[in-house]
Formats: C-alpha cells, structure tokens, sequence
C-alpha cells in the first residue's frame, strides 16, 4: 500500500525558475490509493457477495521505517461482520532493511466493522520478509491472530446472545507473492498462494477469517500501469480449495443467491477480479 507519485511536483519544477532550488525530501511520506474492484477477495472468500468495492487507503512513513495508515472498504453484508456493511483497518509496523534488497516488515492490523454489533473487531500481527531481484520481488509472510471473540466458535443453535457468547478463536494465515515487471513494458505479472487456519465455522459474528477452518487460496495475475497517470488496472484469477462439504457452512450468510430459486453459487470459488486504482 506505498506509493509514492512525483507528477506535481516534476511540473512545478519544470516551471521554475532556473535558479529554483529542488528542496529536499522530510523525514515522512504520506501516500495511498484509491480503487474500485469488481469483487472484494480476502484470502480467497469473497467480502462483497462477489459485488464491486470502493476502497482506498492512507499510509504516513517516517524514514526510521516507522509507519501507520488505515484502510477501507465496503462489504457485501448479508448478517456477516456483525451487520456492518463496511471494514476499517487500522495498522502499524516497522519496515527494517536487512541489506540492499531484502526488507523486514512487522506490525499489527486492527479489522473494525463500524455500525455492527459488538464482538467484531480483532487484532492481528504480522511479519513479512520480501526480497528485490532485478524487476523481480518475492515476499513471504505469516500472520497470526490470537485467541479473541471475534474469532470464537460459532454459540449453540447457531446463535449468540449475552449469556452465550461462544468462545474465543484464534487464526493463523502464511501466504508467499511473487511478481515480476516484464522490461520495456508497462505490465507487471504477480502470483499469490496462501494458507489459513481458523475457525470451523463463521465465528459468533461472522467475522472469521478463516470461514472453515484449514483451506488453501491462490491468485494469478497481471496489471498494467497508464503511461502519464497515477493509474493502475489490473486483472486476476482467484481460487481456494475449499471443498462442496465445507461450503455448507457458508450457506445463508456466505452464499449468494442469484434467482428466486434460491440457487446460490458460493463466493468461495474460482473468479476472476477486474480493478482500477489511482496511486497518491
């Protein structure tokens, strides 16, 4: 989620005077984007009931390697995410150089659901290791969420109320991405894979991130930068391995149900992902 765009900057210098001088760089960046995507995928399960988002984000670095940003992004409802039709994370880390391309990334990521009911949000730290090779990066990471309510096992009779408010869940997620920019070209390609494990079922609000349990994701790509705008389009195929057997929890709050028939087609399976974001 860093980006960083010279565009105003270069014409304001072009139209300077000829003593003008450029003026050094602060010591904090402030970047981020705007998108819209045809479908929200997180970890291969589709948050928008396979309908567009809107999202976009804010990140301030300081040049310790200290940085802090949040994120959002509008989901598909539904009764998941305790009724909020939208998710706000707010994040912090530290990104360390370990030499001249490889980088150290911890932090912690903080999922809100504003307007929903209690016992949604969670927090969740994670530590990624990447490493730069010519127009190549590859990155792995680990993401591990302790036990909190949030994350609980589904309450008795598929409901939860004050005096049965489930238990606390915990959720592990360790993913590896490889891309890869082609020379002399504007595209660049990106390859994803990930594991989870969590909860077996949704979570006391449907808040699981792992929505049953232990399952593979992946994703397959490419995007394609606009030459002389801060543009960014994209296309991808995302899958997960989740099987028609574990599905079945996902029926009502997970599945989609595209005629009067009530024939769902489950938004855990393979799509493809068109977006278009502006980099700032």
């Amino acid at each position: 989620m860093k980006y960083q765009i010279a565009c105003a900057a270069l014409a304001l210098l072009s139209s300077a005077p000829a003593f003008a001088q450029e003026e050094p760089a602060g010591p904090i960046t402030v970047s981020g984007s705007v998108g819209l995507v045809s479908d929200y995928r997180f970890r291969g399960v589709s948050q928008s009931d396979k309908g567009m988002a809107v999202q976009g984000g804010v990140t301030v670095s300081h040049e310790s390697g200290l940085y802090a940003g949040t994120w959002g992004s509008n989901l598909g409802g539904w009764g998941r995410f305790g009724g909020s039709n939208m998710e706000l994370d707010l994040f912090a880390g530290y990104a360390a150089s370990l030499g001249e391309a490889t980088t150290l990334d911890v932090g912690l990521t903080w999922y809100m659901y504003p307007s929903g009911a209690d016992t949604t949000d969670f927090a969740e730290p994670y530590a990624k290791l990447s490493h730069e090779f010519g127009p190549g990066k590859v990155l792995l990471g680990v993401a591990y969420a302790p036990k909190q309510k949030a994350l609980g096992t589904v309450c008795s009779d598929s409901a939860c109320t004050v005096f049965d408010p489930g238990a606390k869940g915990d959720n592990l997620y360790i993913w590896g991405d490889v891309s890869g920019a082609i020379p002399n070209t504007p595209l660049t390609l990106k390859a994803h894979l990930g594991y989870s494990d969590g909860n077996p079922g949704l979570g006391p609000r449907g808040t699981s991130i792992a929505p049953t349990g232990k399952y593979l994701d992946w994703m397959i790509g490419a995007d394609a930068a606009i030459s002389g705008t801060p543009l960014t389009v994209g296309v991808a195929y995302v899958d997960t391995d989740i099987s028609k057997a574990d599905r079945a929890h996902l029926v009502g709050a997970f599945e989609v149900l595209e005629n009067s028939k009530g024939l769902g087609k489950s938004i855990s399976s393979g799509q493809v992902v068109f977006s278009l974001t502006a980099a700032f």
